[in-house]
């Protein structure tokens, strides 16, 4: 009997795949879900509250009108699907991106998710998520190429920049964004983009 139990604890976690979240259900009894994959791990995500709605769209409208608007690529928000590898699949969901001209045309896999790496990616911290969660995402992000990953945190009140082989930069309220290497000319003041 003791076999039998040794044999059911090694028996491997089933791994889930970008098709497997494709089909998963929008909505349980309780309410809607989200989903992300961290090397085939299926993590469950509540909806996010007005105030991250509120910097989401805030950061989105920016990256739309001073970025796409003006031909230096394309934004997306909300929520975006992201393929960062395969085998194990990593699916994260980022609030806000940009893909710079030079990374275009956008390329999606048969389910609907960008499989471009965008060259910027913006997380909003909602109030349950710890700035340990945050800082795997982020990782996770650069490594798999982003070149600039924001987090906009509405409990600090900054916004802090992360790249590659760099120290993170935090912004605050009297400070300016920009991202020249990505979306020429573009500013967006912390205080605005944490408005609510």
């Amino acid at each position: 009997m003791a076999g039998v139990r040794q044999a059911r604890r090694a028996a491997p976690t089933r791994l889930f795949t970008i098709a497997d979240v494709a089909v998963l259900p929008d909505e349980f009894p309780s309410g809607p879900v989200l989903y992300e994959l961290d090397d085939g791990r299926l993590i469950l995500l509540p909806l996010p509250d007005d105030i991250h709605g509120a910097l989401e769209s805030n950061v989105a409208a920016a990256l739309k009108y001073q970025g796409e608007l003006r031909g230096y690529g394309k934004a997306r928000s909300g929520g975006v699907g992201i393929i960062l590898r395969r085998n194990p699949d990593r699916l994260l969901g980022a609030d806000a991106v940009f893909i710079a001209s030079s990374s275009l045309p956008i390329r999606l896999s048969p389910e609907g998710y960008l499989e471009t790496i965008p060259d910027l990616a913006v997380e909003v911290r909602s109030k349950n998520d710890t700035l340990a969660q945050l800082r795997r995402k982020v990782n996770r992000y650069l490594q798999a190429g982003v070149l600039v990953v924001w987090v906009v945190d509405p409990i600090r009140r900054n916004v802090t920049e992360y790249r590659r082989g760099q120290q993170p930069h935090v912004f605050t309220a009297t400070d300016t964004l920009t991202v020249e290497d990505v979306i020429p000319g573009f500013q967006l003041s912390v205080q605005a983009a944490l408005q609510v």
